[in-house]
């Protein structure tokens, strides 16, 4: 069993905000089809846009065949990796009863299912604390291009 020690760990001052502004909108994306749309700067803006200073943002999808992920920013093998678990976690030619919308579709909520449709990130200083490697990604399902929509919702104090 491995126990840390309180040497091994710091923590930064606490800052304070009050939960004075909610402000939303709805990012628009049009996918190509399968694969990832990296959503961080058009997030960054928005809180930019929003004026938050500290607080948090939230990322919400509307769909149920496409999802979201924080996942690393250079390295583009990891985002077909990442394609490559997912496609043999939810194939296409597993026996899926429903099929009504084409053969990728089911695997599609799965892949949405095991992923996320939403995620929170804090806001630092007026950005996101997002560490050096990540990045916020829309990741399509389906094999032909969709029309998504990303509620973004910022909570916090303002500037």
């Amino acid at each position: 069993m491995f126990v840390t020690s309180s040497e091994s760990l710091s923590c930064s001052a606490p800052s304070t905000a009050s939960a004075t502004s909610i402000v939303s909108s709805v990012l628009t994306v049009q996918t190509k089809g399968t694969g990832f749309t990296d959503l961080t700067e058009e997030i960054a803006k928005f809180v930019r846009e929003a004026r938050g200073r500290e607080g948090a943002v939230t990322v919400f999808n509307r769909h149920t065949s496409a999802s979201l992920t924080i996942q690393e920013n250079a390295d583009p093998s990891v985002l077909k990796d990442l394609t490559t678990v997912l496609n043999r976690l939810a194939p296409e030619n597993a026996g899926w009863i429903h099929d009504t919308e084409g053969p990728d579709d089911m695997p599609a909520h799965v892949k949405t299912m095991l992923t996320a449709t939403s995620l929170q990130v804090p806001v630092l200083n007026g950005e996101l604390a997002l560490g050096t490697w990540q990045a916020i990604y829309l990741i399509e399902h389906r094999a032909r291009p969709h029309r998504r929509e990303i509620v973004l919702q910022f909570v916090g104090g303002t500037n």
